[in-house]
C-alpha cells in the first residue's frame, strides 16, 4: 500500500509503498478515507516538539474510514461500516492507569513507548490497523463527507474537557483561549451542550467577533488585555451570572497568569478543567484559602474517555454541533509534504488541512 513515511526528523515524508498491516486479534483494519493534519504537525515532523516517536513511522493521528477487515472477536463492527480511527490508545492491562498513546502522533510518555511499538504507523496511509474499540461507527455518511467527519478529532478534545468537569445544561461557561482551532471547537461544543452562556476569552478581537456572527448572542466575548485584575473584571462583567465551568485552552504560548485569570473567575463550587499546552514553567499560584472555602474543582485532563466518540456522534447527528461550520483543504496522499505546510499557514478557528489517501467517489 501507499503511505507517507517519516524517515527522520526534519526531513520531508517519503511517499512511499510499504507493506500492507496484518489483522490480528482485538484489532481491525480500516480503509483510510480522510486524516486531518494538525496546524503544528511541521514542528512535530522536524523534531521541534520533541514528541515521543521511533521513526520511521508513518504519522497521522486519527482518520475516517471503512471497515476493511475484523478480528474474530469484534461482534458488532462489519466490513464496510464507516468508522471514526481514535488515534487515542489505550493499553488494556490496568483499567486504573492505562498507559496512552496517540496512535501516529506521540507515545505521551516512557512508559507508553512499549505500546506505539506495536500500534506504530498512524493514518497517512490507504489502510490503517487499529484496537477494535478505537474503530468506532459513525453511521452512514456520504462518502464526499468523509474530510468533514475529521472535526471529530477537534471537536472531541474540549468536549473531553467538558465531560470532566460535568457540564450540564443551563449553565454558564468561560472557554479561556477560544480562538484556536480547539477553543472555537470548545465554544461549539459547549453550544451543542446546551450551555445558556459561553464566555470566550481571547487576544484575537475578531476572533471573537466571528465567535459571535456564527453562533449568536449565547456567545459573550473579553478581549484579553494582559493584566489580571483588569482581564477578570470584564470577564465577570460579561456574565449574565454566576460562571460554573472554566475550561482552560490556552496554547503553549500564553503563560500561567492568563490562566488564573480565568480559573479565579468561577463561582463558589465551581469546576475547572485545564487542558491547554502551556508551557510557562511558573506555578498557577492559586490561593490557598481561596480554593478550600469556595470549594474548587481544579483537575487536568488529557484528551477524552473512550465513550466520547459515540456521544459526540450522536450530538451531530442530532444537529446540535454543525460540521457546516468547518472549512476544509483537502489533499491527496501524494502531496503529504504540501499539506502539512499548508496546515501551518492556514490554521485557526474552523480550518482544517486534510489529506485523503483514497479519494471519495
Amino acid at each position: 500500500m501507499k503511505a507517507a513515511v517519516l524517515k527522520a526528523f526534519g526531513s520531508p515524508l517519503a511517499i512511499e509503498t510499504v507493506p500492507a498491516p496484518v489483522l490480528g486479534t482485538g484489532e481491525v483494519i480500516v480503509d483510510v478515507m480522510a486524516s486531518r493534519v494538525l496546524a503544528y504537525a511541521n514542528e512535530v515532523l522536524s523534531g521541534e516538539r520533541k514528541y515521543l516517536m521511533e521513526l520511521p513511522m508513518v504519522p497521522g493521528p486519527g482518520a475516517i474510514g471503512r471497515v476493511c477487515a475484523t478480528g474474530p472477536d469484534a461482534t458488532h463492527l462489519a466490513v464496510g461500516d464507516f468508522v471514526y480511527c481514535d488515534p487515542t490508545v489505550r493499553s488494556r492491562d490496568d483499567a486504573r492507569a492505562p498507559d496512552i498513546i496517540l496512535q501516529g502522533l506521540t507515545s505521551g510518555s516512557q512508559g507508553a513507548l512499549r505500546l506505539q511499538r506495536y500500534f506504530h504507523d498512524g493514518a497517512w496511509a490507504e489502510q490503517l490497523r487499529v484496537p477494535t474499540e478505537n474503530a468506532i461507527k459513525i453511521g452512514t455518511i456520504a462518502e464526499v463527507d468523509a474530510a468533514r467527519w475529521c472535526a471529530l478529532g477537534t471537536l472531541l478534545v474540549p468536549y473531553g474537557g467538558f465531560l470532566a468537569a460535568q457540564l450540564q445544561a443551563g449553565e454558564t461557561v468561560l472557554v479561556n483561549g477560544a480562538t484556536g482551532s480547539f477553543g472555537s471547537a470548545a465554544v461549539a461544543v459547549a453550544l451543542g451542550m446546551g450551555a445558556a452562556c459561553v464566555i470566550a476569552t481571547g487576544r484575537n478581537e475578531q476572533a471573537l467577533a466571528d465567535l459571535v456572527r456564527r453562533f449568536g448572542p449565547r456567545v459573550r466575548t473579553v478581549p484579553m488585555r494582559g493584566v489580571e485584575e483588569d482581564d477578570r473584571k470584564q470577564i465577570l462583567q460579561a456574565a449574565p451570572g454566576p460562571i460554573d465551568c472554566v475550561l482552560d485552552i490556552l496554547p503553549p504560548a500564553a503563560n500561567t497568569t492568563q490562566v488564573r485569570t480565568a480559573i479565579m473567575a468561577v463561582r463558589p463550587y465551581g469546576r475547572v478543567v485545564l487542558m491547554g499546552g502551556v508551557l510557562d514553567g511558573a506555578g498557577l499560584g492559586l490561593p490557598y484559602s481561596w480554593m478550600m472555602r469556595n470549594c474548587i474543582t481544579v483537575r487536568g485532563q488529557w484528551m477524552y474517555p473512550p465513550h466520547a466518540t459515540i456521544l459526540m456522534t450522536g450530538l451531530i447527528q442530532a444537529g446540535l454541533i454543525s460540521l457546516d461550520q468547518f472549512h476544509v483543504t483537502p489533499f491527496n496522499l501524494d502531496d503529504a509534504n504540501a499539506a502539512v505546510a499548508h496546515a501551518a499557514k492556514d490554521s485557526g478557528a474552523f480550518r482544517m488541512t486534510v489529506i485523503q489517501p483514497q479519494q471519495p467517489r
